[in-house]
């Protein structure tokens, strides 16, 4: 009896020391890699199962065995639960807590700043630049989606790689959002009279310098319009330079540059541009739809380092604060 007792003793001990054993190579084999990087991105694609995921994180060097990988989620019952995305992994994180980020599907996502004024190409290489779509897909949907113009100049987060028609449609789903606060009737509105104050807008975008003159400047050109006379916006005719001649932005405008063939040059063709000429913001949207009430026919910048206009009704006074600010200089 004596014996027994002694030997169920040895054996007890025996599995106490396997089970630690296995207990301190269960926590070895969860903890991370000593070689793991500092932090790196890990992505699910659409359709992976649980093996494969085990596969790339092992070969990322992200945990020490796919095989223990593939034995948690089977514990866990959570094979078909790991969503696809592109997620953020930092050092240290276990198998366990990696297991845990995929399934809370909490994508990473990329902070992309787009100011007011660009035109889609300009955007098109943000967006390509930080990852998040191809530039010459992101324009073929602009197109498709006829929103030149209609894309929101504001902060975004998308993650990498997104669809392009999703960017599009996203910002200007932004675009409405944001333009109620200026005219909330917005979405009654016809489209080619929408079309044609999202223009001027984009015009007024790239010639205003002081928000407080954008509705001012804004009542200059819609007084042009009325009085049967040219635009005469020098931002028109860099669009042709830059966007459809695909020359270098000019430091300044020549005479010659004014009498370019362009349905776009206000300085040779009445009336609106045919398009807009950038992706204007909402101080210069709120200028177009809610113009100051003025009888101003012409404006001259003032002072370039302060930004300000001067304002004149006639040509004759247009012309003498002209010659004093080349007199100023």
């Amino acid at each position: 009896m004596k014996k027994i007792i002694v030997l169920l003793i040895v054996l007890l001990v025996i599995v106490i020391i396997a089970a630690g054993g296995l207990l301190f190579a269960a926590v070895k084999i969860n903890s991370a890699p000593d070689n793991m990087p500092d932090q790196t991105f890990f992505r699910v694609n659409k359709g992976d199962n649980a093996g494969l995921i085990a596969e790339n994180l092992f070969y990322q060097g992200m945990i020490r065995s796919s095989t223990f990988f593939n034995l948690y989620v089977r514990i866990m019952n959570t094979g078909g639960d790991m969503k696809s995305g592109l997620y953020r992994i930092k050092a240290g994180a276990s198998t366990a807590e990696i297991h845990d980020i995929l399934l809370q599907g909490s994508e990473e996502l990329f902070k992309v700043a787009v100011p007011p004024g660009l035109t889609s190409t300009e955007i098109a290489l943000i967006l390509e630049d930080s990852g998040v779509t191809d530039a010459e897909t992101f324009l073929s949907e602009v197109e498709k989606q006829e929103a030149e113009g209609f894309l929101f100049p504001d902060t975004y987060y998308f993650p990498l790689e997104y669809p392009a028609d999703k960017v599009v449609a996203y910002m200007v789903e932004v675009f409405f959002n944001e333009a109620e606060s200026v005219y909330p009737a917005i979405h009654e509105m016809s489209k080619e009279v929408l079309m044609e104050k999202v223009i001027m807008a984009s015009v007024v975008e790239r010639e205003y310098r002081r928000d407080d003159e954008a509705a001012r400047i804004a009542s200059v050109f819609y007084n042009r319009i009325d009085e049967n006379m040219y635009l005469g916006s020098c931002a028109t005719v860099v669009y042709i330079i830059t966007e459809i001649e695909g020359r270098e932005h000019p430091e300044r405008l020549l005479y010659r540059d004014l009498d370019i063939e362009s349905s776009y040059n206000t300085y040779r063709h009445k009336g609106l541009p045919p398009g807009p000429i950038c992706n204007p913001g909402l101080t210069a949207l709120n200028a177009a739809f809610n113009p100051d009430d003025t009888d101003y026919l012409y404006f001259l910048l003032e002072d370039p380092a302060q930004g300000n206009h001067t304002f004149s009704r006639s040509l004759a006074e247009h012309n003498r604060s002209y010659e004093l600010y080349i007199k100023g200089k």
